[in-house]
């Protein structure tokens, strides 16, 4: 997760962590990234169900559950292990988490134990009572997913009435003073949709967006082929940086992040040394305490089964369930390869990764996508889209 808001805009400084002590339980939300301890976030994608069927969907999810799910007990047994673990915070998500019945008492426990508690949502079934109930139980943030405007959300979310349905939830999240942000995955069908994203920020007084990179899991692996170029990603990273830099300098400052391909880091730096930036050296401290990708490290990702993944796109590959094992014993053990390597994954990458003056701070970027391309876990990120005279 890179903050363009926080580098590129100056909303956050290096001595912003050390004062805080860079422990994830004394971080706020906004600098977990640089915490030492780096006990992970976990994603709990809490059922499979869900009412739309979005063409990028990682879970491949379903309209109704078909397979079992962990129950409200097994839930609160997980939940405990979780914050006696020291995991900071628990992502609620699915398939669409608000068809979980449940999901407002677990919620509730969660935020009891001491752990923040935030739901990735499509939006569309928050009522004005859910998010009152959302609220009351001291929920930190609803993430919304919009994909573009009416026209092409509806079509990526495969319901018309879709991006109608997001806005009434969104609104509903406002009115009942929860904190709410957008969720936006890019790609060739809806890039030309991020200034109109911008615009909705403005317009609706919305406080933060995340841009997601396409990750090749899930349905998003029938999407290859509509992944951006790199010339058209360097375009698009500067578009977010261009329209962040605008709506800070009119004082509508913003949190801006892009998540999935940590060559933005990178990127953002480099963008600042030819803008002879007086900041551009605090910005690569940052990026150092960032530590770049932390799949199996600092984010982790339950299934609605119980099954332990590296993070929410690696369901091809389980080291264990918290039916037999609760998370905390898994995620700390390390005589599974996999675990063990992506504890360390700087060591293992190859290729132009492998010999990438930024690899400390990138730490080879997102191996489910090289594995995708490539078959080989280990093999470049395809979609970083530095070029050989910026790694070297």
């Amino acid at each position: 997760m890179i903050g363009i808001s926080k580098l590129y805009c100056g909303t956050v400084e290096p001595s912003d962590a050390l004062r805080y002590g860079r422990r994830s339980r004394d971080l706020p939300s906004h600098l977990l990234q640089f915490s030492l301890d780096k006990k992970p976030v976990v994603v709990w994608n809490v059922t499979r169900a869900c009412n739309l069927k979005c063409v990028h969907c990682y879970a491949r999810a379903v309209d109704h559950a078909r397979e079992k799910e962990l129950d409200h007990e097994q839930g609160i047994s997980l939940i405990d292990d979780l914050a006696a673990y020291g995991s900071p915070v628990i992502l609620f998500s699915g398939g669409e988490p608000l068809m979980r019945p449940d999901l407002v008492e677990l919620a509730k426990y969660a935020v009891a134990k001491g752990m923040r508690a935030v739901i990735s949502t499509n939006g569309t079934l928050i009522s004005r009572d859910k998010a009152r109930d959302l609220k009351q139980v001291g929920l930190s943030y609803v993430g919304v997913s919009l994909d573009g405007m009416e026209e092409v959300n509806d079509r990526f979310r495969g319901r018309k009435g879709a991006f109608e349905d997001a806005m009434a939830g969104i609104r509903n999240c406002q009115e009942a003073g929860l904190k709410v942000g957008l969720r936006f995955t890019i790609n060739r069908m809806n890039m030309a949709e991020i200034p109109r994203i911008f615009d909705l920020l403005e317009e609706y007084q919305i406080p933060r967006v995340c841009f997601y990179h396409l990750v090749y899991a899930g349905r998003g692996s029938d999407l290859v082929e509509e992944d951006l170029d790199h010339g058209d990603t360097r375009r698009v990273v500067d578009l977010i940086m261009d329209r962040t830099r605008d709506l800070h300098d009119r004082g509508l400052a913003k949190e801006v992040l892009t998540v999935d391909n940590h060559a933005d880091g990178p990127y953002v730096y480099l963008r600042m040394l030819k803008e002879d930036d007086a900041r551009a050296e605090e910005i690569l401290t940052l990026l150092r305490m960032n530590e770049g990708n932390s799949s199996g490290l600092g984010i982790g990702c339950v299934s609605w089964d119980g099954a332990v993944h590296a993070d929410q796109f690696w369901r091809h590959y389980t080291f264990g369930n918290v039916l037999e094992r609760p998370f905390s014993e898994i995620w700390s053990d390390t005589s599974d390869p996999l675990m063990k390597k992506l504890k360390e994954k700087k060591k293992h990458v190859k290729g132009r990764c492998a010999r990438c003056r930024w690899l400390d701070i990138c730490a080879g970027n997102f191996r489910v996508r090289a594995e995708a391309v490539t078959g080989d876990v280990w093999a470049p990120d395809p979609a970083c889209y530095l070029t050989d005279e910026e790694i070297s």
